[in-house]
């Protein structure tokens, strides 16, 4: 696990001389966004991640956790100036290079036509690069997938397999942060712990920032240094993960005890 006294000092320290802490992955600034209606989904949310932790986002239902996640690599445009990616603002960067540095992981797992191994290696196709068959079979191993799938099709897998292949097809881009919403949140227990124990490993070996929105805290608990809770659209809270109880707002304090 991270320090967490120093996590949080990065969490919440914002540097007046330029509006960033120290050594973040990724920094959130005063991020708001309206519905058609003109109602606030996010509302001037403020957060630091720092590099190689992995951070859970939890909150009640509507309180803008996808929504967040979606704009920290452009799924939605979120305003100039408003989220940073190693000190550089998204939306001065090509997207699609952004994507590839910043990983998305959906609900549900959708591949594309073909075998396991056309899969894992679409990403790097798009920039005239073929993985080798030792290459595809690394990817696999780290998404907890033996060389039996190279040659699977989609239609052969279980849903907590082609988990894993959207997991390893992510990975062959070489992300340095990966985003999850509710990756597991279909998944039996064996393959959503396959999962877990995946995402603790790139952060160990690899140093990986990792966001995920997660409905379950015992998720949470089980694999996040640090949690921020959203409620109506803001994180009104970051906490360390084991520490849940000390969660001091109304709103999130009557979310942690119905959810617990």
């Amino acid at each position: 696990m991270a320090d967490f006294e120093g996590a949080k000092e990065h969490l919440l320290s914002v540097k007046p001389e330029n509006g960033r802490a120290i050594d973040s992955k990724i920094e959130v600034r005063d991020l708001t966004k309206l519905s058609n209606k003109d109602q606030r989904i996010l509302n001037k949310v403020n957060v630091d991640i720092p590099k190689g932790m992995i951070f859970g986002v939890i909150g009640p239902s509507g309180s803008g956790k996808s929504t967040f996640l979606r704009a920290l690599n452009r799924l939605w445009e979120p305003p100039s100036g408003s989220v940073f990616l190693d000190g550089a603002d998204i939306c001065e960067l090509d997207v699609l290079e952004l994507r590839r540095k910043v990983g998305m992981l959906f609900q549900l797992p959708a591949l594309f036509e073909g075998t396991v191994a056309d899969n894992i290696r679409y990403g790097p196709s798009l920039k005239g690069k073929k993985l080798s068959e030792e290459e595809v079979h690394k990817l696999l191993a780290l998404a907890d997938l033996d060389s039996s799938f190279f040659h699977k099709s989609g239609a052969e897998l279980s849903v907590g397999q082609a988990q894993r292949v959207s997991l390893g097809r992510t990975l062959a881009n070489e992300p340095e942060v990966l985003l999850l919403d509710e990756p597991t949140s279909a998944l039996d227990p064996i393959s959503t712990q396959n999962i877990e124990d995946v995402l603790v490993k790139l952060k160990e070996e690899r140093g990986m920032t990792i966001i995920m929105v997660s409905h379950s805290i015992k998720q949470i608990q089980r694999i996040a240094d640090m949690v921020g809770l959203l409620v109506e659209g803001e994180i009104v809270e970051i906490l360390d993960a084991n520490s849940l109880s000390e969660a001091k707002h109304p709103m999130a304090q009557k979310f942690l005890r119905l959810s617990s």
